[in-house]
């Protein structure tokens, strides 16, 4: 004898089922509208208070914002423009991001698909317990230890390698771009292994063991069917550090020399980023000088949301493998 547990679509039990997720689904669906409203709102506050901020400083501003050099906003008549730091921000970033990724990559590959899982669980907790230092221990370290250390690889890069344009120059210091870009690695290394193991460790198991079932080597097994399917997740996990090392402060504010000019040579004493900047200026910074940080936080503020969005874009490409990013 059928019971009412057992009905048709029209029954009371299928009935009460959607009304159950029927109540349930319009406070989830509205708090989750929310949210995206409320972020959305904070992120337009921001950028409002930044413009705000920043139009009195660019209208005493004597000279072009983007293309200026100097950096006197201090002065009797504000000479101040975005160049040098916006090049030493993306420039730094950009060396940081090529040297942690492939790094990062094979830590991650390490733990998820080689380490026995002792070991395994031991270098997870290490990475995790590393995404948590302070920056300022970073830039401590940095100043005292890998400041001296890099003068004698530099010099060495400088006389073999200065044939390349990144390595010349006629002076070779310590504190230069390429130890700051070698903290912000640091840095930001245990954030992409992070979530790149988290990944790799989601890709189908089926379809890695028919890769090796069909003769497929680990690594062959790995290239193709890990990787593929872990590629988004690593994309978001490098855009992650990037957008970190982009507005790291304090590290890099103690190693950059704090000077403002363009130049490629990453092993003499150029370079400077906004972030930095406005950490060691904004203490003596008068009115005008405040406004003229501001504006080029306003300035980090949209590179940051250009490389978001270009990432997303990347990621997008490969629908097949979105969800996996998420």
């Amino acid at each position: 004898m059928a019971t009412s547990t057992r009905t048709r679509e029209s029954g009371p039990a299928m009935r009460r089922s959607a009304f159950r997720r029927s109540r349930g689904d319009g406070p989830f669906r509205f708090a989750s509208i929310g949210a995206g409203v409320v972020l959305l709102a904070i992120m337009a506050a921001i950028g409002v208070f930044l413009v705000v901020k920043a139009v009195p400083a660019l209208q005493a501003n004597t000279s072009h914002f983007l293309t200026e050099l100097t950096w006197q906003p201090n002065a009797t008549e504000p000479v101040f423009g975005i160049a040098a730091l916006a090049f030493g921000t993306v420039l730094s970033s950009l060396l940081a991001l090529l040297i942690a990724t492939p790094v990062a990559v094979g830590v991650a590959l390490f733990i998820s698909h080689y380490a026995p899982r002792r070991l395994a669980s031991l270098l997870g907790y290490v990475v995790d317990l590393l995404a948590a230092v302070p920056s300022v221990v970073y830039g401590l370290w940095g100043v005292t230890f890998l400041v001296p250390f890099m003068l004698g690889p530099s010099k060495f890069l400088n006389d073999y390698l200065g044939w390349i344009p990144l390595f010349g120059g006629d002076t070779v210091v310590g504190r230069s771009m390429l130890t700051a870009s070698l903290v912000l690695a640091i840095m930001i290394l245990p954030i992409i292994a992070a979530i790149s193991r988290e990944v790799f460790l989601q890709a189908p198991k089926m379809q890695e063991e028919a890769a090796l079932a069909l003769g497929a080597t680990r690594w062959e097994m790995i290239r193709m069917s890990v990787l593929p399917f872990g590629r988004p997740g690593v994309i978001s996990a490098a855009m992650l550090g990037l957008g970190r090392a982009m507005g790291e402060t304090i590290a890099v504010a103690l190693i950059f020399p704090a000077t403002f000019n363009i130049s490629f040579k990453i092993l003499g004493p150029y370079g400077n980023s906004i972030a930095a900047n406005i950490a060691n200026g904004f203490g003596e910074a008068t009115e005008v000088g405040r406004g003229a940080l501001i504006a080029s936080g306003l300035i980090l503020f949209l590179i940051t949301l250009l490389v978001n969005t270009a990432a997303r874009f990347v990621i997008a490409r490969r629908k097949e493998y979105a969800r996996a990013a998420a």
